[in-house]
């Protein structure tokens, strides 16, 4: 059994944030911005990979994980009840239809149906 920890002092999470910036800024490639657009994009990516419309990035390979893809939807759910009353309209237009299209997807899989 684990101890509880002490919340971080602002003080420390005020240099953390500093260390992290310093070292992210000397970071080689460049990187799109960290947005709500491209966290909820990356989210349904990976659930379009765990049920095998696209290629695991790792791999290249097809493979259906069906638990995982609940999983990720299921994140996305929740960062949708969470966030409810605070996006902007192009954010919750994107995640209703990220949603929207893969829980459409995830029941033809779990179906054991294809389509393209």
């Amino acid at each position: 059994m684990t101890t509880p920890r002490e919340p971080p002092t602002p003080s420390a999470v005020r240099a953390s944030e500093a260390a992290f910036d310093e070292a992210a800024g000397s970071t080689p490639e460049e990187m799109p911005p960290a947005t709500f657009e491209q966290f909820v994009l990356s989210l349904a990516h990976s659930a379009w990979v765990h049920l095998g419309d696209a290629p695991d990035p790792a791999s290249g390979n097809r493979e259906v994980h069906v638990p995982l893809a609940r999983h990720t939807i299921d994140l996305l759910s929740l960062l949708q009840d969470r966030t409810r009353g605070n996006l902007s309209g192009q954010e919750e237009r994107l995640l209703d239809q990220a949603l929207y299209d893969l829980r459409l997807r995830f029941v033809e899989v779990a179906r054991g149906q294809t389509s393209g």
